[in-house]
């Protein structure tokens, strides 16, 4: 289940956060059970995607632990679970909004077009990831029924597209020869095709989140949140020294409380976006 990986769920918070509805109760507790709700189906998609992948993951020298892949516990308890989150996620899902309850059905049928399929086409399968990311983001506005910028979705297409493609570098220089027989598009990229791909990409999001800081509908008129700006350049760079030097990016979610400089960036970002939101005049 990777409750590891929950984490990704924070992006359901953003729209609660620069809506400026942080310390409203119902709006709150809305985003918490949204949160929850993609907790469990995120988790219902993992089991999913292992029972197809026990063989590509018994090749990888992380994945192989897993305990589906090694033998630690069986399809059926896996297909069980799986089946029992799935349908606790639409129940509650459908107690927050009819809105949420469609967007997790989209998201639901995304993770399973991406694991029958989507996973295997080279770019696209990084561009389903970048979705998901999206569409928890889009759940988050539809919880607490408010309108979200057009800024918080391309910046979170773009931030998910530069994680992506470095877990993809990740893989190919971790895995080498056996790249392929552990995913089978691997063979179809290369080291410095998925280089320029997350130099493009990593441009893209610092402009993308520098322009947003200041002609966002939504943010404060004085330009001040313009001062977050440094700490998403930073965590930027940070990040890309770690998949460069470190030969790290595998797995994001670790790295983020792995590296204190990175988590430290994201924090200090955090929380000064919300002393601007909610403490800045006008």
């Amino acid at each position: 289940m990777r409750p590891l990986q929950w984490t990704k769920n924070g992006i359901v918070f953003a729209a609660l956060v620069f809506d400026q509805q942080l310390f409203r109760v119902e709006p709150t507790l809305r985003s918490l059970l949204a949160a929850a709700v993609f907790c469990a189906v995120s988790s219902a998609v993992y089991l999913v995607n292992d029972l197809r992948d026990i063989e590509g993951d018994r090749i990888h020298p992380k994945k192989r632990h897993r305990p589906i892949a090694a033998g630690l516990v069986t399809p059926a308890q896996a297909g069980t679970t799986a089946f029992v989150l799935f349908a606790l996620a639409l129940l509650g899902a459908g107690i927050v909004s009819p809105g949420f309850l469609a967007v997790i059905v989209g998201y639901v049928a995304l993770m399973v077009a991406y694991s029958y399929g989507l996973k295997r086409l080279v770019i696209l399968d990084v561009f389903a990831i970048a979705a998901g990311f999206v569409l928890r983001a889009a759940g988050g506005a539809v919880a607490i029924d408010v309108p979200v910028s057009p800024w918080l979705y391309v910046c979170t297409m773009l931030l998910a597209l530069f994680l992506g493609f470095g877990k993809r570098r990740h893989e190919l220089t971790s895995l080498e020869a056996a790249a392929g027989r552990h995913r089978a598009n691997l063979d179809a990229y290369s080291v410095p095709f998925l280089d320029q791909l997350i130099g493009i990409v990593s441009s893209a999001t610092v402009m993308a989140y520098a322009f947003y800081t200041f002609d966002a509908p939504n943010v404060p008129t004085n330009h001040a949140m313009m001062l977050t700006v440094p700490f998403v350049v930073y965590a930027i760079f940070r990040y890309l020294f770690l998949i460069h030097r470190r030969d790290l990016g595998g797995s994001p979610e670790v790295l983020l409380f792995a590296d204190r400089p990175l988590l430290g960036a994201i924090v200090a970002w955090g929380l000064t976006s919300i002393g601007i939101l909610y403490l800045s005049g006008t």
